[in-house]
C-alpha cells in the first residue's frame, strides 16, 4: 500500500461517468487511501445522483459547503471527475457571485500541498476562475481544446499532464493512467 492515512476526494454531481466513478472507489483505497465523494448537499443530509451511461445511483453524504481551510487540508488530492458533473457544479443562484464549487476548487488550488486532478469535461469547473490554469501545462478532452486555450492554458497532446500540483487526463477511459499518476505523486515515486 503506498497511501495509508491519506484521503482523497472527488466532486460529485448527477451525469457522472459510471466506470470511472467506480475505479477510483477501488483503486485509490486499493493503496490505502481514504475516498471521499463530495458535493454540494443544498442543506440536505445526502443527495442521490444518477450516472451517464447506466443510470446507477450513487449517494453521497459529504458536502464541500462550509469546509474549514483545517480540513480541506486534511486531503491530499481533489479530484474533478469527467462527465457533466463539473457543469452541473458551476450552478450559482446569484451570477454575481462565484459558483459554490468553483470557491471551493479556488482554496484548493490554493494549497500547493494538495494535488488537484482535473480529467477530461472536469475543466468546466475551471471556466469562472481561468487564473487557475493559465499559463499551466494540461490536457483535456478534444472537445475542451478551445476552452483550454481560452483559459490562456497551454495544452499539451498527451493521455495524462502534469504542472506541479496540477494532473490532468484527456477522458474517463485514461482514468487507469490518471489515478496511477496520482498515487505515483502521492507516494513520492514520481
Amino acid at each position: 500500500m503506498k497511501l495509508p492515512g491519506k484521503k482523497i476526494a472527488v466532486l460529485m454531481e448527477d451525469d457522472f461517468y459510471e466506470p470511472e466513478i467506480f475505479y477510483y472507489q477501488r483503486r485509490f483505497p486499493e493503496e490505502g487511501a481514504e475516498l471521499h465523494l463530495l458535493t454540494r448537499l443544498w442543506g440536505q443530509p445526502s443527495l442521490t445522483f444518477k450516472g451517464h451511461d447506466y443510470k446507477i445511483p450513487m449517494t453521497v453524504e459529504r458536502s464541500f459547503e462550509g469546509m474549514t481551510d483545517e480540513t480541506l487540508r486534511q486531503y491530499a488530492a481533489i479530484i474533478v471527475p469527467s462527465g457533466m458533473v463539473s457543469d452541473r457544479l458551476r450552478y450559482t443562484e446569484d451570477i454575481k457571485q462565484l459558483p459554490p464549487a468553483v470557491e471551493f476548487l479556488k482554496r484548493a488550488f490554493a494549497e500547493p500541498s494538495i494535488i488537484k486532478g482535473i480529467i477530461c469535461h472536469g475543466l468546466w469547473l475551471v471556466a469562472p476562475a481561468p487564473e487557475l490554469v493559465r499559463g499551466r501545462q494540461l490536457v483535456v478532452h478534444n472537445n475542451l481544446l478551445g476552452d483550454a486555450r481560452n483559459m490562456g492554458a497551454q495544452y499539451v497532446d498527451e493521455d495524462v499532464v502534469v504542472d506541479g500540483d496540477l494532473v490532468t487526463a484527456r477522458s474517463g477511459g485514461h482514468c487507469h493512467l490518471f489515478a496511477r499518476r496520482i498515487i505515483e505523486l502521492l507516494s513520492g515515486a514520481a
